[in-house]
């Protein structure tokens, strides 16, 4: 899967929108990606993951042990990443605020492993993970998602490995471009309207 096929994937089953959207930061854009509406079909997942994990490959080897991602967004991609890299995958839930491990999840001292997400925009939840992992003792070689939304921009402290990258601005409510004004705001995703 190519990052084009992947992307005419996503408009196709509703998961990546064109519009004026209120992003959970309260930042706006002219696009939102719901990638879990492009997840909830497994032949897709895996199409888009063994290509992903095709790039990952060409930049860790075959050295990962453990799949980590972070609650909500993470899960279902972090889960089908174990599956093509024949590892466990867990993930991490916040607890007042904070990555933890519940549901028995144990990572062993030293583990080698990878933190993946749906999409990466600003990078702060990854890099949280990634250092909740740490503070368990694993060692994150690297993270991946299937899009990386900040254009190569967005540093997690470790390399990303991306099935497509997207160059999205986000703007401030008080500072939008004309062609957003024009628009309807809306707000969707996990953390807004369904």
């Amino acid at each position: 899967m190519t990052e084009d096929e992947f992307l005419d994937e996503m408009r196709d089953c509703d998961a990546l929108l064109e519009g004026h959207f209120i992003l959970s930061s309260g930042l706006r854009s002219s696009r939102y990606l719901q990638c879990a509406r492009f997840l909830m079909d497994a032949n897709r997942a895996e199409r888009a993951c063994s290509a992903i994990a095709v790039k990952l490959r060409e930049v860790v080897g075959d050295t990962v042990e453990m799949v980590i991602s972070p609650a909500m967004g993470g899960v279902v991609v972090g889960y089908e990443m174990g599956r093509q890299l024949g590892r466990p995958a867990i993930f991490f839930e916040r607890v007042d605020g904070e990555f933890t491990l519940r549901r028995g999840f144990e990572l062993p001292e030293g583990v080698r492993c990878i933190m993946v997400e749906d999409v990466i925009t600003t990078g702060l939840s990854s890099r949280e993970c990634i250092e909740a992992a740490r503070k368990f003792g694993a060692n994150v070689i690297a993270g991946c998602c299937l899009v990386d939304r900040s254009g190569g921009k967005a540093d997690i402290g470790v390399p990303l490995v991306a099935l497509a990258s997207l160059d999205v601005p986000n703007y401030s409510p008080d500072e939008l471009p004309e062609e957003l004004k024009k628009i309807p705001a809306v707000k969707p995703g996990s953390r807004g309207l369904s």
